[in-house]
């Protein structure tokens, strides 16, 4: 008898699914701890939390639940537009960027016929997609400590690529293009392909590059953003695509009706306007990457500058280090499924926060 595996795409029963960072309600339950005991250092989420206006027009939106949201995502969209100079047309809504990689996956791939090509330390999801949609993945090596190599990626470009993704600053990294690298590597890519620049941590970049411009100029080009990250958003799962409007045509095709919620539609475009809240987030984010960084310095451990909201360090065995901060209520992010055995990643969270990992890593470390 033939089981439900056996019918299903093989593209789809060789997954391995992604695995995020654990949730505390996870760890308090498998651990016996107490939820409010435990912190999370591991999803690059905003320690402060959501704007305080974001929240207020989410309880203003609540009476307005029993309606289906806005298909088209009017107000945010034409919020995010006027923000960046640009039509409500070059703006597209995901449930979270990651959605706008699938978009990018319907819109330009075919199974058995395409390919897309990433960095060997690229964010685990785009490869994924890659397989889920039985296309080609080639993932090139990195150079100079952890940064992205723009001149081997154009070289393993092929006849059959039509995806290029490329982040800055890159996760789990947290290494950033040169503007100038990144210019230059957009005006070199060839007609047939089309460049993803995963912006998810744009905002946290001091001096960041003009990839507007490339938007601007009609290049094939995919900007991804997202409110999970400066915003606090997370949970609402909101993201953003900001492209040309031939492009943005062709991903709305793609897109379900309603991808976006009521609640996050209301919440993201109050956080888009609360410029005082995201500079709050910056400054803690680069007090604590700053302390993070001249803290492993001292202990001796090799880590990776980082631009962004968290560090990546080598702690030599990343599943220890992991289950023995976990047993002391710190959740960080082991990379062993990043092929990076013995590093952890680390968010930057409140000075408590860091206090609280940086008492307990000594212990957690392997000894000599």
């Amino acid at each position: 008898m033939l089981s439900a595996t056996d019918l299903a795409n093989p593209e789809v029963a060789n997954l391995v699914p992604y695995e995020p960072g654990k949730p505390i309600d996870d760890v308090a339950r498998e651990l016996g701890l107490e939820p409010g005991s435990i912190i999370k250092l591991a999803s690059n989420e905003n320690p402060i939390g959501p704007s305080p206006k974001a929240l207020e027009a989410i309880r203003n939106t609540l009476p307005s639940l029993h309606f289906y949201p806005d298909g088209a995502g009017y107000h945010l969209r034409n919020g995010i537009a006027g923000v960046f100079g640009l039509e409500l047309k070059n703006v597209v809504l995901g449930n979270g960027s990651n959605e706008i990689i699938e978009l990018a996956y319907h819109s330009f791939t075919r199974p058995g016929q395409h390919e897309i090509v990433t960095s060997e330390n690229a964010f685990a999801v785009y490869e994924l997609m890659a397989q889920l949609f039985g296309v080609g993945c080639t993932k090139v090596k990195e150079k100079d400590g952890f940064h992205q190599d723009l001149d081997a990626i154009l070289a393993a470009i092929t006849p059959k690529t039509r995806l290029v993704f490329v982040a800055s600053p890159n996760n789990p990294t947290g290494t950033r293009i040169p503007n100038d690298a990144l210019d230059r590597f957009l005006d070199a890519l060839p007609d047939h392909v089309v460049a993803v620049i995963d912006e998810a941590y744009y905002e946290f970049l001091d001096n960041p590059p003009d990839t507007l411009r490339a938007v601007r100029e009609g290049k094939k080009v995919i900007l991804m953003r997202t409110f999970s990250k400066i915003q606090g958003l997370a949970g609402l799962r909101i993201g953003y695509a900001l492209t040309t409007t031939e492009i943005s045509g062709l991903l709305e095709r793609s897109r379900q009706p309603f991808n976006t919620n009521m609640l996050a539609q209301a919440a993201a475009l109050a956080a888009l306007q609360d410029t005082e809240h995201q500079k709050k987030t910056k400054e803690m984010t680069d007090a604590g990457r700053l302390r993070l960084q001249e803290a492993f310095t001292r202990m001796g451990r090799k880590f990776v500058p980082s631009e962004a909201n968290f560090v990546l360090v080598e702690v030599g065995d990343a599943a220890s280090v992991f289950k023995k901060l976990q047993a002391k209520g710190i959740i960080v992010r082991s990379m062993v499924s990043y092929r990076l055995p013995a590093w952890i990643r680390v968010s930057i969270g409140t000075p408590a926060q860091l206090d609280l990992f940086l008492a307990e890593l000594p212990g957690a470390l392997p000894t000599a």
